[in-house]
């Protein structure tokens, strides 16, 4: 059996690869996750997924490389992981009563076989006052997540009216068709 490496530090990740009864271990692949210019905001994901599972297979060439990359796409903008608390607020400002979409690629690279794939997921926000997107902010420090939240989150248990699509997808792995691919 070939060793599997999830090439990912986010501990949400890593908790949906264990309850999908995978075993793994994980490397981190750095990278400049830059998007090369000019290049589709649904096309980002993959590209950054294929980008770091290339990093770690090009020194662990027996092993299976999960690698992923999540995005949230409002106006075919990219809204990255916020710089400062500042940046949070104008995300979650702009994502207050508004759908977005969040597209996660994925790259599975086994030797010589990659397979490359992204999923997308509508969501929904309510309307969120301020003080709600400040005591967000302030308590639960979302600036490791794209687009300042986590579905998972008080945030997204109080302010997410729907969603279409797969939910661990927005949580940063669409484990159904992961699970498929694998």
């Amino acid at each position: 059996m070939s060793t599997i490496i999830l090439a990912s530090q986010s501990p949400r990740r890593q908790q949906l690869l264990a309850e999908m009864g995978i075993q793994f271990i994980v490397q981190q692949a750095d990278i400049d996750e830059t998007p090369p210019a000019n290049s589709n905001a649904y096309e980002v994901p993959q590209l950054l997924a294929q980008k770091k599972a290339e990093k770690i297979a090009s020194t662990q060439e027996d092993a299976i490389i999960i690698a992923a990359d999540t995005v949230v796409i409002i106006d075919h903008i990219i809204l990255n992981k916020p710089k400062d608390r500042e940046d949070a607020k104008k995300m979650l400002q702009r994502l207050s009563g508004n759908m977005h979409e969040v597209v996660t690629g994925v790259c599975i690279h086994k030797k010589e076989e990659v397979s490359v794939f992204s999923v997308i997921t509508k969501v929904y926000f309510k309307p969120l006052s301020e003080a709600v997107i400040d005591f967000y902010i302030d308590t639960y420090k979302p600036f490791d997540k794209a687009g300042a939240y986590g579905i998972q989150d008080w945030i997204g248990i109080i302010g997410i009216e729907k969603i279409e699509g797969d939910y661990y997808n927005v949580m940063g792995l669409p484990t159904a068709k992961l699970y498929d691919y694998l």
